[in-house]
């Protein structure tokens, strides 16, 4: 099973990088990438997940609506993406329980920043999806956690998928910077090892990030980015329509552990 998902939250991205962004833009611009998306999903008949701050589906409720009503899951992405409170943890599962009218049972923390998960548990989630379980330089060394889903505090834990042996990460990074040819090889490797696969990418990608003058990015993020982006998307789902990989929500994985 191949489980995409995507962060839906407010763009703040810039910021790190020491550039200011409006919150009408921050918004505008994910939900723009999320409609890109939906539209690559619809064509090629794939399910996703969408973890999404409470923040960014209050502020985009046609978006939200649409992705519940093409049969995608809903989970939470926390209540705000660059602001944590414990609280925020059950919050944010109740208030998009409220908005999507379906229930959350999965949470990812934003950054993919460590997390408590005697709280996940205490706030009423099955699964976190929270762990790249490899080593990036500055952001997290996850070599002690293992490579594929296990149970912990009650929690169900689904790393994001790194291929077999070397531990190299399939995030969205590397999709935008390996040859589409190489990807698709260490995902070939992975579902076969793991009989799964779990990718994470980001609206905002799906949009053109090549302006240095706007949001002053490193070129391996901007890389490949809007139009490009785009056709390289339509060209993995196309491929792993024709491998037969079957996608799945994170509550179908679910079903089947």
């Amino acid at each position: 099973m191949v489980l995409l998902s995507f962060d839906i939250e407010e763009f703040d991205m810039p910021f790190e990088y020491g550039k200011t962004i409006s919150f009408e833009e921050q918004i505008a611009i994910s939900i723009d990438g999320t409609v890109a998306i939906l539209d690559l999903l619809q064509k090629h008949n794939a399910k996703a997940t969408f973890f999404s701050t409470v923040i960014f589906a209050i502020n985009a409720p046609e978006i939200i609506k649409r992705i519940i009503v093409e049969g995608h899951e809903m989970a939470s992405h926390s209540y705000y993406h660059s602001d944590f409170k414990i609280e925020h943890l059950r919050e944010s599962r109740e208030k998009l329980e409220e908005i999507t009218n379906t229930k959350v049972i999965g949470y990812r923390m934003p950054r993919m920043y460590p997390v408590d998960e005697k709280e996940i548990f205490k706030a009423g989630y099955l699964y976190n999806s929270s762990i790249n379980p490899t080593y990036l330089p500055g952001r997290y060394n996850h070599f002690d956690k293992p490579r594929t889903y296990f149970k912990q505090e009650g929690v169900w834990q689904i790393p994001a998928s790194v291929s077999p042996m070397i531990r190299f990460p399939l995030f969205w990074l590397s999709f935008h910077n390996l040859p589409l040819w190489l990807y698709q090889f260490l995902v070939k490797l992975t579902i076969k090892k793991d009989n799964y696969l779990n990718i994470y990418f980001h609206p905002w990608e799906f949009t053109n990030l090549n302006q240095p003058e706007k949001f002053n990015f490193p070129k391996y993020v901007s890389k490949n980015s809007g139009i490009q982006m785009i056709e390289r998307f339509d060209k993995m789902l196309f491929w792993m329509n024709k491998k037969n990989y079957k996608f799945g929500t994170f509550k179908d994985f679910l079903a089947t552990i």
